[in-house]
């Protein structure tokens, strides 16, 4: 009886901590985008993922990289006013 207690908590502890590492692991798209955004100050992206994350959820305002200045302009339909 003692040992399939032991065993059974064993098996517990075991899937709590996959379940800990999984969802701490930073390869969630929550993690990615920190990532992206990250990349895109330091320059701008560096893969496809970062671009379809930037694309989807936004860079950090004040980024300044050429691709965040374009998805700006994109996302919110600036226009170059004419002048009369």
């Amino acid at each position: 009886m003692h040992r399939m207690i032991l065993a059974l908590s064993t098996l517990g502890l075991g899937m709590l901590t996959a379940a800990g590492l999984a969802s701490a692991g930073g390869l969630t798209e929550a993690g990615e985008l920190q990532a992206a955004r990250l990349n895109a100050l330091a320059g701008g992206p560096v893969s496809a993922r970062d671009k379809e994350l930037l694309e989807r959820w936004g860079c950090l305002s004040g980024t300044t990289s050429v691709f965040c200045q374009s998805q700006a302009h994109r996302r919110y339909g600036h226009r170059a006013r004419s002048r009369r």
